[in-house]
């Protein structure tokens, strides 16, 4: 979804969100999940929809968002991922996914995987046409704790796989924040095939971060709207650095 852009517009900029919605197609008919299970991180990232329209209305940047919930089919994984369905999830048994069949996988592929990447290469071939060179900025959230495992200190962490180009400056930003602990592949590595930035960004060549953060931190409409307002200049600061170091065009 294009964001209306301003004279300092990042127009070769795109922001996207897998998990932003822990919506259930009537189709699917329903998960077997209550309202609680649904409205946990299992079933979509807390607070990363807020903070992506956020930085899209700061920046002036295209933003492209799911539109189903991440237990409904994960558009972080690969078509071939055996997490691309989740039956078992943080200690919650998804009874809706028990027994799905491969023809309702891929149902599903077709209808909401597809489409979502569909959307997103789009938005980086527009800036392609438009003869710009794109750069790639994925947020998610996380939680604090994992059942039993140790508490989480980042607030922040930034994965990446071997495109360290926008990685580089925004972790340096970042770094200078005094009250922030920023996770370098942390909780979660960003070495992972098959899944979106490893689609769009490392498979293409295209800068390339995933932003995950804490969602505690952005819990609330107002706190999501503090963090987009926090990270907005970071991310301008990181792409104008990116800019500086690539190559003076040919010819």
């Amino acid at each position: 979804m294009p964001v209306s852009a301003d004279a300092g517009a990042i127009t070769d900029l795109v922001l996207v969100c897998d998990h932003a919605r822990n919506r259930v197609p009537a189709e699917i008919g329903g998960l077997g999940l209550g309202a609680e299970d649904m409205g946990r991180h299992i079933a979509y990232d807390i607070g990363a929809r807020g903070v992506t329209l956020g930085l899209a209305e700061r920046l002036g940047a295209a933003a492209v968002l799911s539109t189903v919930s991440r237990l409904v089919i994960d558009p972080n994984r690969g078509e071939d991922d055996p997490t691309l369905v989740m039956r078992l999830y943080d200690g919650s048994v998804i009874p809706g996914n028990r027994r799905v069949t491969a023809e309702e996988v891929a149902r599903r592929i077709a209808a909401y995987h597809r489409p979502y990447h569909a959307a997103i290469d789009a938005e980086l071939d527009r800036v392609l046409a438009a003869g710009g060179v794109p750069a790639l900025v994925s947020i998610h959230s996380f939680t604090p704790q994992l059942r039993n495992r140790p508490w989480r200190p980042w607030h922040i962490g930034l994965l990446w796989d071997r495109d360290d180009r926008l990685l580089r400056p925004l972790a340096r930003r970042l770094a200078a924040e005094p009250d922030l602990v920023v996770g370098e592949n942390e909780p979660y590595t960003g070495r992972l095939a098959g899944d979106c930035m490893w689609r769009h960004g490392t498979n293409r060549g295209i800068a390339h971060v995933l932003v995950e953060i804490r969602n505690d931190l952005i819990a609330t409409p107002e706190t999501e709207a503090a963090w987009a307002e926090r990270l907005a200049p970071a991310l301008r600061d990181a792409l104008a650095a990116f800019r500086r170091g690539l190559p003076a065009p040919r010819g």
